[in-house]
């Protein structure tokens, strides 16, 4: 693939860059509660970190996070969603400062830590991308250029002059195809795209899971992804309808906040919540079975919280006491 990319805004894209534009207007003037922004935030951001990895195989879901203790991941599929948790949660500290390829090395430390023995250190050996068969679809560029091409990019990342959505889908293709790292290159390069989206706006205040799309889009992705085309137009265009079509998305649930009681809750407890009112009436066994990986002490401290927080009442003193909502 020749670098930098060769591609051209086409009407269709400058029509979606609009769209874009007029979602963000949009979002800005709803002005919603800071509790609401920050609960589906939290909830973008788990959106974002599990959609990335499923994109490369990992089969977790959003619901099966809440029965993780995602601070001590004992599986690696649990491991890959905790470090972008981890990862997507720290672009915020990176989304005024200029991109150079530490930005980038830092990134993959973020994702592969505990994966790998050395996360963080561009790749030593040649590579290629291979097909489920086996067989090589994309020789990536010598070891010994790769420094020399990121560096090419994250100058472009910096001075482009087109809109920031545009720069992100460029970007993203661009770092693919560089295929710096020897794992963990699909996640990082997302990663990146999210820090650009971040650094305009584009990611309305951390709302847009666009990993979401793609892994609901995933051989259209990679389709787009994969062609030895030299003009990369395609993808930019798939790119940035995955960005509109989460902001439409996002927007909709800016407009249609969940219930108050459930925004200041941690996410674990707003299931707690969740799994009560549906029920009724539950056991404390009965719940614990939906977090087994989360030690049944900090189950009874949370439905405790809730029970305070006069979400939840409970009906007897035993161990066959049950749960139901305050209400």
């Amino acid at each position: 693939m020749k670098f930098p990319p060769i591609y051209q805004l086409t009407p269709e894209i400058n029509q979606l860059l609009i769209d874009l534009e007029a979602l963000k207007r949009v979002v800005g003037l709803l002005n919603p509660a800071p509790q609401v922004i920050e609960y589906l935030k939290r909830k973008s951001i788990l959106k974002s970190s599990v959609f990335s990895a499923r994109i490369e195989g990992n089969p977790l879901m959003p619901e099966d996070i809440r029965e993780i203790n995602m601070e001590k991941p004992i599986t690696r599929n649990a491991q890959e969603v905790s470090n972008l948790l981890s990862a997507y949660t720290a672009l915020e500290s990176y989304r005024h400062k200029p991109t150079d390829v530490d930005t980038v090395r830092a990134l993959h430390r973020y994702v592969m830590a505990g994966l790998e023995p050395t996360p963080g250190q561009l790749r030593m050996v040649d590579s290629a991308v291979y097909n489920r068969a086996g067989l090589a679809v994309y020789i990536a560029p010598a070891h010994w250029k790769v420094r020399q091409l990121l560096s090419a990019m994250c100058e472009f990342i910096n001075s482009a002059a087109d809109p920031r959505p545009a720069v992100a889908a460029v970007t993203h293709i661009w770092f693919e195809k560089i295929h710096p790292f020897e794992d963990g290159n699909g996640r990082v390069g997302r990663l990146l795209s999210a820090l650009i989206l971040k650094s305009g706006g584009y990611d309305l205040g951390g709302l847009v899971p666009f990993e979401e799309y793609l892994d609901n889009n995933r051989q259209a992705y990679y389709d787009a992804l994969t062609s030895d085309s030299q003009d990369v137009t395609v993808f930019i265009s798939f790119f940035i309808r995955s960005i509109t079509a989460q902001s439409h998305d996002s927007l909709e649930k800016l407009k249609n906040p969940p219930p108050d009681k459930y925004l200041n809750l941690l996410p674990r407890r707003a299931e707690i919540l969740a799994i009560i009112e549906d029920h009724r009436q539950v056991s404390f066994d009965f719940i614990s079975r939906r977090f087994r990986q989360i030690p049944q002490r900090t189950i009874h401290y949370d439905i405790t919280r809730l029970i305070r927080d006069g979400l939840v009442r409970k009906r007897g003193s035993t161990r066959g006491a049950l749960y139901e909502p305050d209400s």
